[in-house]
């Protein structure tokens, strides 16, 4: 049996991307040293971060 993990995660997703979308990804993983997932984490926070912030400014609005 295989080690256990403080914080699994048995979700996949998949996607598809294009060639140049592919290029770029690649390209941020080897800037980074991070995995594909880690940086696909990140940019969901970065949205919903941005979309945290949106709703804001409507209900100061």
């Amino acid at each position: 049996m295989g080690r256990m993990r403080e914080n699994p995660r048995y979700n996949v997703i998949s996607m598809r991307i294009s060639d140049e979308e592919r290029e770029t990804l690649e390209q941020i993983v080897s800037t980074t040293n991070r995995s594909v997932s880690d940086i696909m984490r990140e940019a969901m926070d970065l949205v919903k971060e941005r979309l945290g912030s949106l709703e804001m400014a409507r209900k100061a609005a």
